[in-house]
Order: C-alpha cells, then structure tokens, then sequence
C-alpha cells in the first residue's frame, strides 16, 4: 500500500517495522500522535511513536514517512532520536483514543471506538483522521444485536474532539488553525507574553518552526528562550537554515553553541556554515537547501522536484545543475534550468543539455545593494552562490532580500492594512477567550 493511496486503520500500524531508504531497521511503531480540533473537525496527525533498538520512543513526524507497504513504514532516513515527550495538545491514538466510550450523534446511543482510521489529503501531506470503528452496546428501541460494528465519520460520533467552549492554548490553537504562518505569527505578536508562551508550547514543531519565520526577532528570541532547550533545537532543526541561523546570531554565544549542540549533525551543520558569513551579504541571506541535480538528470526529475509541496515558490522557479555532491556545498557548480524551459522540453532531456550557463553566479561576500540590483536587472527571484572553488554554496530568494529591505515594523503594518489581524483579536476579548490568558 502506498502512503496516501487507501485508508490506514492505527491498529494495522501497531509494531510494524520502521525502515530507512536503504533497506535498515530503525524500530517499530508503537502509537500514532495527533492533535484533536474544535467540534467534529478531523484530528491531524502529527507522526508516529516508534521504539527503536535501544527500546528508546522517539517522535517521527508524517512528513518524514515515505511510505506504508507490506506492513512497513518507510522514511527519509533523517530520524531524530531524542526521546519522546507527549505534550498537552497531543493525543495518542491507540493508547488514549481505542476502547472510549462515545456517542452517535443520529441515534445518541452510547459505542466503544475499536480502531480508528486514517487518510492522507490528496495531493499533500498533511494527514487526517476521519473514520472511527466502533462496537454498539446492544438494546435500545431497535433491539440490535449486542457487539454489532460499524464505521462511522468522525464528524458522526461525539466525546472525542475538544469542547468548544474551552479556552485554554488548544482551543486558541484550534480556532487559528486555517491561518497562514505570517498571519498566525502576527496574532502571536499581538498575545501576552504569558498566553504567547502557552500558544508556542502547543504547536507542534513543524507550524512553530514555519511561524517562528515569520516573527520580529524579539518575539523569535523570546518564545525560544521559554521552550525546554532540547524542543528549542528540534523547532531550530525544523526550520529553514537561514531563518535558524538568523535567530542563533541573536542569543548569546553560550547559549547558541549549546543549542547548535543539541541539533542533530546534519541539521546543525549548514547552520554552522552560514554563521559565519556577516548578515547583510549573499553568504548570511542564502538558503543551503535549493534544488541540485546532477546534469544526467532529466527534465521529468527536475519537474519532480519542482513539484513538492513544501518547497516556497522562489526556490521553485528553478534548478541548478552541479557535478556530484548534489547535497552544499556541491560539487562543480555548471549552471541553472528555470522551470518555465523545463515545461518546453520533453521529459527524457537531460537537464544538462538545457543549462543555462550565461547568468553568472554570486560570491558568498556580495553586499545587499548588489544582490538587490542583480535580480532587478535579470527579472530571477532566486540566484546561486558559489565558493571560489566554484562549488555551489546555496541560494538567495527575492523574499529573503525584501525582508532585509523592509522597516524592522513591516509584517505588523501589513497586518493592520491587509490581514486584518485585529479582527481575529477582537474575539479573544469579547467573551470567546482572553488576550491576557
């Protein structure tokens, strides 16, 4: 069974065996983590309790499970192996959820949850639970058979989802869930330090990390600075590495080795790398992460990748073709594809007979003025930047230099004049919530 392709029911997940890409055991599933939303709204799914070697639980997040088939899981083969916490807006599937008592909504009769089952959105990652499996009581005015199942919608039973009329950070958490990261960010900034703290330790990783991108740098140090330090360098290893290495340069140099110290190596590492280039040049504002391939690659590999969702639209407007490593610094970098050509040719072309070879690269030192005229005079959004070996360093996106060009008060000017972030407020003061917690 592919990911995404048919339904999962958790009880099908218990102990199934973890494995990276290339083949190794990384341990077995023993619960599946999601977050429980207002009313008969389907839960998300956060990712997977596995247990591995060392009988050690650790948290493996759904965007880093590649697949389910045969009764296994794959992933990335990038697992963090810190132990798992549970914390207070995560609910455990099998372990809280199987064997409650709930409530049909058409019938009000009373049912046991026996499993549960769950789907990936079509055409995301993002997955949902949205199918409980229960067992009726038996008696009743239609005298049904004692321990007849049936499947029902999520939105069909009651006494799983959160109350709505609760206020604590879940609730909050619930109401804001369909924001964008720059609009949630713009609430956050609008909170009490106290009730901002509480909204932070409820998000998961993945939506802090992406919030967090979005925050003044104060707020960004503050909230950093009220998570555990081990939870702080998994949201730093979450986040892009240019946005982490910008919050790090703001602490202390104490405090920001430790945390570069907790990261996992592969995460810490670009981090390392674009620290030590000054903040207002090609080196401190690139992104370590485009996308590289090798010139026998095709068009129809580089349209792929083109294609992923989490990719930001600056960093997919094209590819850069380099020798071998592909992974930054790579090896000889040899030119860039932009996605409009990849769209003319056919799809066996290799991505280095189309290389466009004429847009010079950027060193690492190039001051903001220059970047910001480069890509004005070339009408790109994006540009490489190479080393003087001529190894592909990374790449710098339109948004990364507007957010260096802007007054430091921009995001909360543009949430005034377009989001309308004050609205959202409005309802926490108004006897649906308090700002003040």
């Amino acid at each position: 069974m592919v990911l995404g392709a048919q339904r999962v029911f958790v009880s099908h997940l218990s102990g199934v065996a973890v494995f990276d890409p290339v083949g190794d055991q990384v341990g077995r599933v023993r619960d599946v983590v999601a977050m429980l939303r207002v009313g008969g709204r389907p839960p998300r799914v956060l990712g997977l309790v596995v247990e591995v070697v060392s009988r050690r639980r650790i948290f493996l997040p759904m965007t880093r499970v590649t697949g389910v088939a045969s009764g296994q899981v794959i992933t990335t083969g990038v697992v963090n192996m810190r132990r798992f916490e549970q914390r207070p807006t995560e609910t455990l599937v099998l372990g809280e959820l199987l064997d409650r008592q709930v409530t049909l909504v058409e019938t009000g009769e009373k049912v046991t949850v026996l499993d549960i089952g769950l789907t990936q959105v079509p055409g995301r990652r993002d997955w949902l639970i949205d199918k409980v499996f229960v067992r009726r009581g038996g008696g009743g005015l239609r005298r049904r058979r004692s321990g007849e199942t049936l499947t029902a919608e999520w939105s069909a039973v009651t006494g799983l989802s959160l109350e709505e009329e609760g206020q604590g950070a879940a609730n909050l958490l619930a109401t804001f869930e369909q924001l964008r990261p720059a609009d949630l960010a713009n609430v956050l900034h609008h909170l009490s330090p106290k009730r901002r703290a509480e909204v932070a330790a409820a998000l998961d990783d993945d939506r802090l990390a992406d919030v967090l991108e979005e925050l003044p740098d104060d707020d960004q140090v503050e909230i950093l600075g009220k998570l555990k330090e081990e939870r702080a360098a998994d949201v730093l290893e979450a986040m892009d590495p240019d946005d982490a290495a910008d919050l790090l340069s703001e602490l202390p140099e104490g405090d920001m080795n430790r945390l570069l110290e907790l990261m996992e190596p592969q995460d810490a590492a670009p981090v390392r790398r674009l620290l030590t280039y000054e903040e207002h040049t090609a080196g401190g504002m690139m992104t370590t992460e485009p996308i590289v391939l090798r010139p026998d690659a095709t068009v129809a590999d580089a349209l792929a990748r083109v294609r992923v969702q989490d990719l930001s639209a600056p960093l997919a407007a094209q590819v850069y073709v380099c020798r071998p490593p592909e992974e930054t610094p790579t090896g000889k970098y040899l030119g860039l594809v932009h996605f409009q050509r990849l769209l003319r040719e056919p799809p066996g072309t290799l991505v280095g007979s189309v290389v466009d070879t004429d847009l010079r690269p950027l060193p690492p030192n190039t001051p903001l003025p220059t970047l910001t005229s480069y890509l004005a005079a070339y009408n790109i959004v994006s540009v490489p930047v190479v080393d003087e070996s001529g190894s592909l360093l990374g790449a710098v996106t339109v948004d990364d230099v507007l957010d260096h060009l802007l007054p430091d008060d921009w995001r909360e000017a543009a949430a005034r004049e377009t989001f309308g972030v004050h609205e959202p407020m409005e309802s926490l003061r108004d006897g649906r919530g308090t700002a003040d917690g």
